[in-house]
């Protein structure tokens, strides 16, 4: 009897050590797919309650920043299934204030409809759709007028706040030529991001008409009354009380080579 007594405790301390002794089993995700940034590794969940068929559990979650650029807030949907992969259970997941390359842990507890296999993890759509993302914006050269969807949104370089979608950036500056850029932000850009734009030169006179309207072209002749400039092969006149602005692009003069005609040589008459 006492041998008996004795080898149930010896028996039970062996199954104990043998579970701890067990690498707890983890779960790796990374979002997005396609270029991740964000590394999440689920610790073993552990089962804190339990009636009519819905556990609860609750795992230590680590989070990675794969990136070298620091995000402020993420909201996921972490979705359980079981082994035939149906969905039994799904929880939310928020990660705040993690820097480049930095991991933090969090605590992640869920309820489900049975014994979960697998986990998917998916950006939670309704979080999206009023996500803004911080850019700088930058010119070449600096002090550009820049309107973003045809609103404006000041001078460059500047911070603007842009929505998840398709953008389109204006930029306008005295002296260069005005142009845009398209800027799609998509749901994983995270903060901390910049875009620049190069202006080009112009290339030819730019009137500015009281009415608003601008024309470009070559401005042939300024006089007290009027204001000569000729637009795609015509010269147009405006009177002076027209016109509200001048800008003069800077013209390179060519010199040209003097082009001499040969001179008439009288060639001599051979002695007979």
């Amino acid at each position: 009897m006492k041998k008996t007594c004795f080898a149930l405790p010896l028996f039970v301390l062996f199954v104990s050590l043998a579970v701890f002794a067990k690498e707890e089993p983890t779960i790796v995700l990374q979002w997005p797919i396609d270029h991740p940034s964000i590394k999440l590794t689920f610790g073993k969940f552990k089962q804190i309650y339990s009636q009519a068929g819905q556990n609860t559990y609750i795992a230590d979650v680590t989070i990675e920043n794969l990136s070298d650029k620091a995000f402020a807030h993420v909201v996921f949907t972490v979705y359980l299934m079981d082994k035939n992969r149906v969905r039994i259970g799904d929880g939310q997941l928020q990660v705040s204030d993690i820097g480049p390359s930095q991991q933090v842990k969090v605590p992640f507890q869920v309820s489900s409809m049975g014994v979960p296999s697998s986990l998917s993890l998916s950006a939670k759509k309704d979080m999206l759709a009023g996500k803004t993302i911080p850019m700088k914006v930058i010119s070449v050269p600096p002090g550009a007028k820049l309107k973003v969807d045809g609103q404006d949104a000041g001078f460059t370089p500047v911070m603007v706040r842009l929505t998840v979608g398709s953008h389109t950036l204006a930029f306008s500056k005295e002296g260069y030529s005005p142009g845009s850029t398209p800027l799609e932000i998509t749901p994983d850009e995270l903060p901390g991001g910049s875009i620049s734009f190069e202006m080009g030169g112009l290339s030819r006179d730019t009137v500015e008409l009281r009415d608003g309207s601008v024309l470009q072209g070559d401005v042939i002749s300024v006089s007290m009354t009027s204001v000569v400039m000729r637009v795609d092969g015509k010269d147009q006149t405006y009177s002076r009380n027209q016109v509200r602005k001048i800008m003069l692009v800077e013209r390179e003069i060519v010199q040209q080579p003097v082009v001499t005609a040969p001179q008439n040589r009288i060639q001599p008459v051979p002695k007979q």
